[in-house]
């Protein structure tokens, strides 16, 4: 079967699917659900208007997850109820790529903050939700902000224990650098 065929396929899959959680939203809120692994990383990305809108751009294309290194399937702009599989590429090699299924949750564009969270569907190696926002202070300085609850959902998730948190982690660092990489260069 072919990458793009089976992609195709894991999508349809994914369409019919609800959350493999029950706080759906959370993320949008202050306080993340206990009896999950919880973080917030902000890295600051900039100051003023027009950085604020670079990196919401940026955010809302997906750009944090691009520039992280995954692909995004389907190709298409961050928006409600949206299913998307995160793709991760393994180097040097065309396949197997782990398609991690997803839905965006909530959006906001607002004065001050641009952004969304998706929320795991089953096949998720996790259970949980992240969020992915830019904001601006009254002051005009941009930050770029990811918080996420998540809980091991598969076997291998699960067996990786201290491995799969340092990969979230890392993943983590990679979304703040891309959208900060996209402020300075105005993209």
């Amino acid at each position: 079967m072919g990458v793009k065929r089976s992609l195709r396929a894991a999508h349809r899959h994914a369409l019919a699917s609800e959350p493999s959680y029950a706080e759906v939203g959370a993320t949008e809120g202050a306080v993340l659900p206990g009896g999950y692994r919880t973080f917030r990383r902000r890295i600051l990305v900039g100051y003023g208007q027009d950085v604020f809108e670079w990196a919401g751009a940026h955010v809302l294309a997906w750009g944090a997850q691009r520039g992280a290194g995954f692909g995004v399937y389907p190709d298409g702009p961050a928006v409600p109820g949206a299913t998307a599989l995160v793709v991760l590429r393994l180097p040097r090699l065309p396949v197997p790529r782990l398609a991690i299924p997803c839905r965006v949750v909530w959006t906001v564009r607002a004065a001050e903050r641009i952004g969304f969270a998706y929320g795991t569907l089953p096949g998720h190696p996790e259970c949980g939700e992240e969020s992915f926002v830019v904001g601006r202070d009254p002051d005009g300085v941009v930050w770029f902000e990811v918080a996420a609850f998540s809980r091991p959902a598969r076997w291998y998730s699960r067996l990786g224990g201290p491995l799969t948190r340092l990969l979230q982690d890392l993943a983590t660092r990679r979304y703040c650098l891309s959208v900060a990489a996209a402020a300075r260069r105005g993209t």
